[in-house]
């Protein structure tokens, strides 16, 4: 009778210690939907937003709707691209208090051909660049498949595309996957402040002193747009006209700047006014070679001895560079018909981008035409001076005048004829520059009289380029109409490099104000298989990954037999 009853106390004790459990998970998972706890365990902090992001995201005003267009079936590195941009934007949602929203969408789910056609061609317009790829089917074969690592951002009715794919020719597409996921939280941050942001900076184009003109630059220009309202315009020796202005562009002059002009950009970069400088001053006649040569001539601008003074010297030598472009040259051996056979220019270098800044951090190389370089010159310690582009290990220079024929372009050289290295061409200066009116009788170059001329600038920055053609875009002209090619591409080969994006983080960088340029500094570290562990260890492993759980499963079970009798086995004693 007593073992009875203890049989039906110990029921009642367990099914009182099951209900108690059960109502305590559930009350658990009640508290931890108002409680919000996220630890990001990664050594690299892969899944932790930065400060400036945060403070972007909590001050949005209205929604964002993003719609991302990396679905369906794809090859797993794409696959693992579209993980990382889901728990990006997730992170994003989660920071903005759930006014940013997402979804993605496979372009290619349509009905039939003609209609996903038509969607490919409304997305390229848009801005979204699609990329080609080899997809594997389920018998063993392969197809071209057309995916867009893209999104496009709507706020307040207003689309911006976002190509978030780093496609470097130049290094493994493993790298290229990693460095478009360090990317993600740049190129997204990057384009929501742009949209939200109450302010739009101001930038403007420098005419006057021959710089390119409008549909030489076109490319860049609707580039800058998606980010400033860009303008162009004379300074003519008017001071403060460019007071208003976040930062000009002065690209390509030909002819040299008046006394005026140099004061007027003068004491607006002692007000903090930031500058893109690209110029060269060696002058080379490029459609002159179609006749089979041209001339290299020394060019001076009348800046040398302004930029002198800011700490920056560009030297009127022409560089010739191992690395360099192909172009397409029209040869004709013994008495066989003429050819079109790629030969190498060694005068348009390719550039190499730094590694260790922001602006230049996993960009493509940079196409340069008749490029000089740069010293940076002075000790001043006020001044910081960056290197963001430079020539390859096997460099020559060459000193104006001198003859240029297209026949060097059959011309094989020796290594050991190209004895420079890695010769600055862009060069970044920040600090407090010293005016280069200082000590110097300005009256006459003032058109306001009452200014009160600056002889020390605040905090402030500038880039010097050292080949203004890094920004100009070939233009294609088919009878009166003028159309202009994209920035960076090699028209023969389709391929592009990484003039735009040079420019275009130049000038991010030179207005930024939150510090957001600096997430392009993120490095992540890429973790791939030991492909050599892989063969030849292949069995081993498959071994472990499928027997390792199901015996720690089993041995689970044994071990909770094991105590639930001795528990039972006391109870009843």
């Amino acid at each position: 009778m007593g073992s009875n009853q203890n049989i039906k106390n110990n029921r009642l004790k367990d099914l009182l210690q099951f209900i108690s459990a059960v109502l305590i998970v559930i009350s658990l998972v009640v508290l931890s939907s108002f409680i919000r706890i996220r630890i990001d365990l990664t050594e690299d902090k892969r899944f932790t937003l930065s400060g400036p992001t945060r403070e972007i995201l909590s001050g949005l005003k209205n929604d964002i709707y993003v719609q991302v267009y990396l679905d369906g079936e794809m090859p797993i590195p794409f696959k693992r691209l579209k993980r990382s941009v889901k728990e990006m934007l997730e992170e994003f949602r989660i920071a903005s208090q759930r006014k940013v929203d997402y979804e993605f969408i496979n372009p290619a789910d349509v009905k039939n051909a003609g209609e996903r056609e038509a969607r490919f061609r409304e997305l390229i317009e848009k801005g979204l660049n699609p990329v080609n790829v080899q997809a594997g089917d389920e018998e063993g074969g392969s197809s071209q498949k057309i995916i867009f690592p893209g999104m496009i951002m709507n706020y307040n009715g207003v689309e911006i595309p976002v190509n978030f794919l780093r496609n470097n020719i130049n290094i493994p597409a493993e790298q290229n996957l990693l460095h478009s996921i360090e990317g993600l939280e740049y190129e997204l941050i990057q384009t929501i402040s742009t949209l939200s942001s109450d302010t739009i900076f101001k930038v403007a184009f420098i005419e006057g002193h021959g710089e390119y003109s409008e549909i030489e630059v076109a490319d860049i220009t609707l580039g800058l747009a998606r980010f400033f309202t860009v303008d162009r315009g004379i300074i003519g020796g008017k001071t403060g006209i460019l007071d208003k202005y976040s930062a000009v562009i002065i690209a390509g002059p030909g002819n040299e700047f008046p006394e005026t002009d140099k004061f007027v950009l003068d004491q607006y970069i002692m007000n903090g006014g930031k500058v893109l400088w690209l110029y060269e001053e060696v002058a080379v006649n490029t459609d002159s070679l179609i006749y089979g040569e041209t001339v290299a001539l020394y060019r001076p601008l009348n800046i040398e001895d302004q930029l002198f003074r800011y700490g920056a010297r560009v030297n009127p030598l022409l560089i010739q560079d191992m690395e360099c472009m192909l172009i397409r040259l029209t040869v004709m051996s013994g008495g066989t018909p003429q050819q079109v056979v790629p030969a190498p220019w060694y005068y348009f270098p390719l550039l190499t981008p730094s590694q260790k800044h922001p602006i230049t951090r996993n960009l493509n190389k940079v196409k340069g035409e008749y490029v000089n370089f740069i010293d940076t010159v002075g000790l001043d310690p006020a001044i910081s001076k960056k290197i963001l582009l430079s020539t390859s290990s096997f460099t020559r220079l060459l000193s104006p005048p001198f003859i240029i024929r297209l026949k060097e372009a059959e011309v094989i050289y020796s290594e050991n004829e190209f004895n420079k290295s890695n010769l600055p061409v862009a060069v970044l200066l920040e600090g407090v520059f010293p005016s280069a009116f200082r000590n110097r009788m300005t009256y006459d170059l003032i058109s306001d009289k009452n200014l009160k001329v600056k002889t020390e600038s605040v905090e402030t920055k500038m880039i010097i380029v050292a080949d203004g053609d890094i920004i100009r875009n070939e233009v294609r002209r088919t009878g009166t109409s003028v159309t202009p090619i994209p920035l960076g591409q090699d028209r023969y080969t389709g391929q592009i490099f990484g003039n735009r994006d040079f420019i275009l983080n130049c000038l991010n960088y030179l207005v930024d104000e939150n510090g957001i340029m600096e997430l392009r500094s993120r490095e992540l570290k890429l973790r791939l298989l030991d492909r050599n562990k892989i063969k030849t260890e292949r069995m081993k492993w498959q071994l472990i990954n499928m027997a390792v759980p199901a015996i720690m499963v089993i041995l689970a079970g044994i071990l909770y037999l094991f105590i639930r009798r001795k528990i039972y086995v006391k109870n009843y004693q």
